[in-house]
């Protein structure tokens, strides 16, 4: 079958479906590679998209191809306009290729555009482009098409989502490559009742693969899922044999490089920092901290050199600047000039890595090996201000470690939620006046220490006003008479530790007889480092997974001494829950005037099967009943 065929019946067919009620929808979506021996692709994409309404004429007035010109090259053959009496126009006259929107990272990547003109509801647009070349660019300089040819040299990879937030009535994924580099391939999250259908045939040294999918109906996605790629249908190919091939090459082209190599400037500032380290773990973490809060993020235009290679040590110490990977590279560096063996890695942040070859990867780190043979892993890009050496926020996470005799993907343990509690401890008075005297403490490690001392991620001089905010949230009549804490430039040295000594008039409800009042410390106190508490829980049941931003043990305990001794309490009944992933518990006791409350709720992950959720949504329920329902005191 010609491709001009292909794209006869793809039109056919597509119009033949039918169109869902969105903004727009895509009839067809048409991609075809053509992989040569180098590696270097070619690749045609041919589209026809309706509008459907005015939003939709509104998306569609410019289309856009994004690049980077350093490692691509790319070009539209063919637009055209299409109107409902029949009727086009060529509308390719209006190229524009622009220097694309950029934050933090400012490489020089490009956009060209098409300026389409008015469009009506009815109206199709069709359009043709042509690429050639990858998404990185690696530290050469050639005028040929060898600039084009991806890093990992005669191999291809690729990864076609075959998902839509729009209607697509038919999606093609076509590829040509030579049937000596083994193509591999897997489909993943592809439901039986709309598969990707699959058919291969043999043209000479060629075998060429064909992936079709009809009719893609845009998912409704739930409240905190996870990754579009992750839980819908996508389809991985690669020609690398497997992930230690890829770990083989990962080290080998930093290694040729040099990118690791200390200059004396650099070997000098290792000997002074390590100067106080008493221990293996002492020296890493000095380093680490170093490079995380001494390089800061920023990724300038280095001219060719943004892609799978770190920069050199040079750069990176001369500039104190760059992106994940050249904070990662900087800390390679100064390990080994310390003595240790420590590698380049590449991960996924926030998206799961499958078992087949492709690039999926969007973030460096660093793994530094032990006395003992085991590797640790460290991120110095995503632990400024963070009492961690690897973020938590990064487990269950899949990462690739370039070793010169390659390494497995693995997968990043769990952190223990105890790693990352909250700990609110209160001692309180009322009187018979119904006004609160109370000393208030948080205190918190791991990822919830960093969630709580973002109130200084501010000017000092509003770090008061900040800190009197998270009181005043949860008592808004509360009068502060003062606040204690530790050093925020000390926090490496111990958890941060916060301490109010307030006065709350009007805080409870009194008469002779009766009590009622919310203890001071069930109120979601510092409700921003608890981000379970911002999951709508209204849907009883899930169908996708989801996830929050790290596991955590939330523990909170109060004594109360009252005016008067009281025969009843009366408090808010919850469902306790016991689970791995998620649990809770609390009690109530009086002993004689003193009330005491104490509340535990546990969420053992980051990353949550749908499975996880009746006991997710209980524990973070319960918490937030505790939260705004009073406890009922009677003589």
């Amino acid at each position: 079958m010609t491709y001009k065929t292909l794209l006869t019946t793809i039109f056919l067919v597509a119009t033949a479906l039918p169109a869902v009620a969105q903004h727009k929808t895509v009839l067809y979506d048409s991609t075809s590679v053509v992989m040569e021996e180098s590696g270097l692709s070619h690749v045609i994409n041919h589209q026809r998209i309706r509008a459907n309404d005015y939003a939709g004429c509104s998306s569609l007035a410019t289309i856009k191809i994004d690049y980077d010109p350093l490692s691509a090259y790319v070009e539209f053959q063919q637009v055209l306009l299409h109107h409902p009496d029949g009727t086009s126009e060529d509308v390719l006259l209006r190229v524009y290729d622009y220097v694309a929107p950029a934050r933090l990272i400012y490489w020089g990547a490009s956009q060209k555009m098409v300026q389409i003109g008015h469009i009506d509801p009815g109206d199709e647009i069709e359009f043709v482009t042509y690429r050639k070349g990858f998404t990185y660019a690696l530290l050469a300089d050639n005028d040929d098409d060898s600039k084009y040819i991806p890093p990992m040299r005669g191999h291809f990879y690729d990864i076609v989502p075959f998902w839509s937030n729009d209607p697509v009535n038919q999606k093609v994924y076509r590829v040509s490559v030579l049937t000596a580099k083994n193509l591999r391939f897997e489909l993943y999250n592809c439901p039986a009742d709309s598969p990707v259908h699959i058919d291969s045939t043999v043209d000479n040294d060629r075998t060429i693969y064909t992936f079709t999918k009809n009719y893609i109906t845009p998912l409704k996605r739930e409240p905190r899922a996870l990754a579009n790629n992750d839980i819908q249908c996508k389809l991985l190919l690669s020609t690398s044999p497997n992930w230690q091939a890829k770990s083989i090459w990962f080290y080998g082209v930093n290694e040729d490089y040099g990118s690791f190599v200390p200059t004396p400037e650099v070997q000098a500032k290792v000997n002074e920092l390590l100067l106080p380290a008493q221990s293996e773990h002492d020296s890493i973490a000095i380093l680490t901290h170093w490079v995380a809060d001494n390089i800061r993020y920023a990724g300038i235009s280095m001219g060719p050199g943004e892609g799978f290679t770190l920069h050199n040590a040079q750069m990176n110490f001369t500039d104190r600047c760059g992106v994940c990977k050249d904070k990662a590279g900087m800390l390679v560096t100064m390990l080994r000039a310390a003595g240790f063996k420590a590698y380049a890695a590449m991960t996924m942040a926030h998206e799961r890595i499958d078992r087949i070859p492709a690039d999926q990867f969007n973030h460096s780190v660093c793994a530094v090996q032990h006395r003992d043979g085991s590797f640790e892993m460290l991120d110095p890009t995503w632990v400024p201000n963070v009492r961690e050496l690897w973020s938590s926020a990064e487990q269950q996470q899949g990462y690739l470690i370039g070793l010169p005799d390659g390494a497995d993907l693995q997968y990043t343990p769990l952190s223990a939620p105890e790693n990352h509690y909250i700990r609110i401890n209160a001692e309180s008075f009322l009187d018979q006046f119904g006004t609160l005297s109370s000393t208030l403490t948080i205190t918190a490690e791991g990822q919830s220490d960093r969630a709580v001392r973002s109130v200084f991620n501010c000017r000092t001089a509003e770090w008061n006003r900040n800190l009197e905010v998270e009181l005043l949230k949860i008592a808004p009549q509360a009068h502060i008479e003062k606040i204690t804490h530790t050093s925020n430039d000390q926090y490496l040295k111990q958890p941060v530790t916060i301490t109010y000594r307030v006065t709350i008039p009007k805080f409870a409800t009194v008469d002779k007889n009766t009590l009622i009042f919310i203890p001071l410390s069930a109120r979601n106190f510092y409700k921003n480092a608890m981000s379970h508490l911002f999951f709508n829980t209204s849907e009883a049941t899930r169908t996708q997974p989801f996830a929050d931003a790290c596991s955590r043990l939330v523990e909170i305990k109060e004594t109360i001494t009252l005016p008067d001794q009281y025969k009843k309490l009366h408090f808010p009944f919850v469902n306790g829950v016991a689970d791995p992933a998620a649990s809770f518990g609390c009690q109530y006791w009086m002993e004689g005037n003193k009330l005491t409350f104490a509340e535990s709720a546990l969420f053992g992950k980051r990353v949550y099967n749908a499975s996880d959720w009746p006991s997710f949504r209980q524990t973070v329920a319960n918490q937030q009943l505790l939260a705004t329902t009073p406890v009922i005191l009677t003589k």
